[in-house]
């Protein structure tokens, strides 16, 4: 692999040129600020980016944003659009968590009411939704299962588990039309149907929050955040065993010998099939049935988290603010030198940042543009932003998804004591439960970057704006 060289070509935004390696299609575009990139000269995701961009079919530049970290295949936050005739589906371009992703509510209480109750309402949480390596406590059926897959929240609307305005307040209203429970395998269903509900382990994470502060009060007052101290809630978790199985499912199949398959030149990881074939097809139907079970963890997970707070504080009502994806392949129409065109979009630890007006976009949401949002670290901040009009020529509508790791979990146990950091966490107010002690080293905060220096860059490179900022009271890690 040459040397990677970032060349600024303007604030924010730098570029990885085309010519870095003669198999590049395409430059690579790097969003972060002037001290992150100082960071970056010896961080091995470039070369990921770099090795992106040599795909097939690739439309105008392989993109990562400030929260970049080593992945498989993709680097995390990295996106990559893909001529819907010449290009490709990477499962490296999604990674083994579809739809991994971020639901937010909005509570109509503040923090002076919450914080009295706070170990109460987290400790019901903790045992009303398992974390780690649990399974739901919950029973469901393989028809539950089966409408889960393919239809997504229609079917949490049946069980009254979501309200319609649940599903307005959901990417794609939970729903992906090109979804197939039948492209499923047998191995991913029966890691499913035990997850249904439940949080999941690593970085995922269940978060009580306060509203610290609120940057735009209008933008801010149409996603129902109406003041400082207001509570809400972050829910971090995804697709769970069942999307990692389809993903281990797929990427074995294209390290066969299948005339579908595109093999990468640097990088089996990289390897994917060609938009058309049956291999394809399979895998955009499978990723989209996980994707749906995604949705249904979340919202299950939402159902619980209303409970528990009417369990302490009758009177409370928690709407949702948006879930969506932070991990999938989308078909989209996009504006290309002029031309509009059909592409597949993967966004790897990144997601959607469409701004106002955007024909993609429904609802009150068209004229806001996209929600995004934006967990930091269990020790410091997370972020509502929405998406910008200028961000459909910047990165094709896509924004950060997170703080993105500065360790790894190896370094970060050596690093950080699980007693330290409980005890660092107390004196910040903050009430935390979580699985073992291992994961509580593990998910350090200073095992992250700092959320405020991802904000500021993808807010200077222009992909987005910054609505409200909150800070957590009460953690539930797995």
């Amino acid at each position: 692999m040459p040397d990677i060289h970032l060349k600024e070509i303007s604030p924010f935004i730098y570029q990885i040129p085309a010519d870095t390696d003669q198999r590049m299609k395409v430059p690579g575009v790097v969003f972060a600020s002037e001290k992150m990139v100082q960071t970056l000269g010896t961080d091995p995701s470039l070369s990921q980016v770099v090795n992106v961009a040599m795909l097939p079919g690739i439309v105008r530049a392989s993109y990562s944003m400030p929260d970049i970290h080593w992945g498989y295949g993709f680097p995390i936050g990295g996106v990559a659009a893909f001529d819907w005739q010449e290009g490709i589906v990477s499962p490296g371009g999604v990674g083994y968590d579809i739809n991994c992703g971020v639901s937010l509510l909005q509570a109509n209480l503040t923090s002076d009411t919450v914080i009295p109750k706070i170990k109460e309402i987290t400790d019901e949480i903790f045992r009303n939704v398992p974390s780690g390596i649990g399974s739901s406590t919950s029973r469901y059926t393989e028809r539950d299962l089966e409408e889960i897959l393919a239809g997504g929240l229609k079917w949490a609307m049946d069980h009254g588990i979501a309200s319609e305005e649940d599903i307005a307040h959901t990417e794609d209203g939970g729903s992906i039309e090109s979804a197939d429970s039948g492209a499923v395998s047998r191995e991913a269903r029966a890691r499913g149907i035990k997850q249904i509900g439940t949080l999941g382990a690593g970085n995922h994470f269940l978060e009580i929050q306060r509203v610290d502060r609120i940057n735009e009060p209008a933008g801010s007052l149409k996603f129902g955040i109406r003041e400082q101290g207001q509570v809400t809630v972050m829910i971090h978790t995804g697709s769970r065993g069942l999307g990692h199985q389809v993903a281990t499912d797929f990427i074995g199949e294209l390290n066969g010998n299948s005339s579908d398959i595109i093999r990468h030149p640097l990088d089996r990881q990289l390897n994917s099939a060609r938009i058309g074939t049956s291999l394809a097809d399979r895998y955009i139907a499978s990723m989209g049935a996980a994707a749906n079970f995604g949705f249904v963890n979340r919202q299950v997970i939402i159902t619980k988290v209303r409970e528990a707070f009417q369990k302490f504080l009758p009177d409370s009502e928690l709407k949702l603010v948006y879930s969506l994806a932070h991990n999938i392949a989308k078909i989209e129409r996009h504006t290309v030198d002029g031309q509009e065109r059909k592409l597949l979009v993967h966004r790897k630890g990144a997601t959607r940042a469409f701004g106002p007006g955007n024909s993609n976009l429904a609802g009150i949401f068209r004229e806001t543009g996209h929600p995004v949002l934006v967990p930091g670290d269990m020790g410091s901040a997370s972020y509502l932003l929405v998406g910008t009009a200028g961000n459909e020529d910047l990165s094709f509508s896509s924004s950060c998804h997170g703080a993105g790791r500065l360790l790894s979990r190896t370094k970060s146990l050596k690093e950080f004591g699980s007693q330290e950091v409980l005890i660092k966490l107390e004196k910040k107010g903050i009430y935390l439960k979580a699985q073992s002690k291992q994961v509580i080293s593990e998910e350090a905060p200073g095992s992250y970057k700092n959320i405020d220096d991802v904000i500021y860059a993808v807010e200077g490179a222009g992909l987005t704006r910054t609505l409200a900022r909150m800070t957590p009271l009460g953690v539930v890690k797995g």
